[in-house]
């Protein structure tokens, strides 16, 4: 009687783990900024994305760094203050995340010029826009 005890205990711990994932499967982790680019400046701002950001996207999708990325425009503003643009990339799970730091800074270098060149390319965008958020979020896949 107790081992049947003991057996209908440990079912019932680990049922919620069980049925955790019943309705999906885990897809990639997105991190996800949204971005208020300030009035009279989008042809400024998606320009260095288009020289900047991007070719640093490409040679990280490239050497495997990441999954994909991707830019979307919002249509719809709710307030002056909301988002206009996001900026969203996409890596295979959380542990793809482990040692990413050195890894951008490397290929930031190779293509930035260094530390230095980094910084004066945030000190403008600074000017320029305003980042509302940055989300980590994981994609599931419904069953």
């Amino acid at each position: 009687m107790k081992k049947l005890y003991g057996l209908a205990v440990m079912l019932l711990c680990f049922a919620p783990a069980l049925f955790a994932q019943e309705h999906y499967n885990e897809g990639p982790v997105w991190r996800v900024q949204l971005i208020r680019v300030k009035p009279n400046h989008m042809d400024e701002y998606l320009t260095s994305l288009r020289q900047s950001t991007k070719p640093l996207l490409e040679e990280e999708k490239r050497s495997g760094m990441i999954l994909d990325y991707k830019v979307f425009f919002k249509d719809t503003m709710h307030t002056p203050d909301d988002w206009n643009i996001c900026v969203a990339v996409a890596y295979k799970n959380y542990a793809a995340m482990d040692g990413l730091g050195a890894k951008g800074e490397a290929l930031r270098d190779k293509l930035l010029g260094g530390k230095q060149g980094a910084q004066q390319l945030g000190e403008k965008r600074q000017e320029i826009r305003e980042i509302i958020s940055s989300e980590l979020m994981q994609e599931v896949f419904l069953k």
